[in-house]
């Protein structure tokens, strides 16, 4: 195990837990990757704080409770407004979000269209469509949730998101430097370590982790800190604003970012839509789509740029408390 500069006498694997969250010490580490995706790049050296984090992702249980307590309506089920989508097909302006739908056969892997479709009635509650349900899905993530769904949920449970530095330092689990969050071998003996795609993507999915699309929250083991479902599973939203590359690292020690915030909201929009301004957000961790032969976001270093009115059925999230 790497250091990390953890706290002295919190162990990782049994440390106190509050509330179904997990404390996670302070430390210093080194974020990002240099062998992948160039938007990892460069690997810097980050400080951040100690703080608490939900051992789990937020479940479908969680967010009920949720709803039922304050009525709230999600993203997924507001029709969307035709002015925030110049140029929009009157009717797609409907409310539903994306469900991933898997060919049956190869597809050019440049046109994600291939296996996402928007589909008018999908939502937390219809993950998969109008015809669709959660019963006996409580204790997996909840999934089509927009950035402001996250937030809102976070306000109400007295909780924040967590920053792109920490939640991959959360994710490391005190391994600084690893592939992945258990170590450098993805499958380690054979053995599937989270909830991701095996076979060849987007059309043979083997199964071979037990789950095709979303798995119960603590079906795979937690990693060092004794958090579960870090990597896979879904993907998990975070405050930052994307950017297309970290910053380089500090010259000196004495001058490594301590509990950075990352990019700019005016640098975050996707060039590719010009005449819609929608920031993006980083998601992190990865979900049961990633494969080897795409995506391979299945690390803790990955990071995936996500529109904040964006929703699909592999995007959850998880929340914070910041030490006072």
């Amino acid at each position: 195990m790497h250091d990390v500069g953890v706290a002295a006498g919190v162990p990782l694997s049994d440390g106190p837990s509050e509330g179904g969250m997990i404390w996670i010490p302070g430390g210093t580490f080194r974020m990002g990757s240099d062998r992948h995706y160039a938007e990892e790049a460069p690997v810097h050296r980050v400080s951040v704080s100690g703080f608490w984090m939900d051992r789990t992702p937020v479940t479908n249980r969680d967010f009920r409770k949720f709803v039922n307590a304050t009525g709230y309506v999600t993203s997924a089920e507001t029709r969307p407004d035709a002015n925030d989508y110049p140029g929009a097909l009157p009717h797609m302006l409907k409310a539903g979000s994306l469900v991933f739908t898997p060919p049956k056969r190869p597809v050019d892997l440049r046109d994600w269209s291939q296996w996402w479709n928007f589909k008018f009635g999908a939502n937390w509650r219809r993950p998969y469509g109008p015809r669709s349900s959660i019963s006996g899905l409580d204790d997996h993530p909840v999934v089509h949730i927009a950035y402001r769904d996250a937030e809102a949920y976070a306000t109400w449970a007295g909780k924040d998101l967590p920053t792109e530095a920490e939640w991959e330092f959360a994710a490391r689990g005190g391994l600084d430097g690893a592939e992945f969050a258990w170590g450098d071998e993805l499958m380690p003996g054979g053995r599937p370590m989270a909830n991701t795609w095996q076979g060849v993507f987007p059309y043979q999915n083997l199964g071979d982790d037990g789950h095709a699309r979303t798995s119960p929250v603590m079906a795979f083991p937690p990693n060092g800190y004794g958090l579960h479902d870090m990597i896979g599973n879904v993907w998990e939203w975070t405050t930052d604003w994307w950017s297309t590359r970290h910053a380089p690292d500090a010259a000196k020690a004495c001058c490594v970012p301590q509990d950075p915030r990352g990019g700019r909201e005016q640098d975050s929009h996707d060039p590719s839509l010009p005449r819609i301004k929608i920031p993006r957000k980083v998601l992190k961790g990865g979900s049961h789509l990633c494969a080897p032969n795409y995506c391979r976001r299945y690390r803790p270093a990955a990071r995936h740029a996500e529109a904040v009115d964006t929703s699909t059925s592999h995007v959850g999230f998880r929340c914070i408390i910041r030490s006072k």
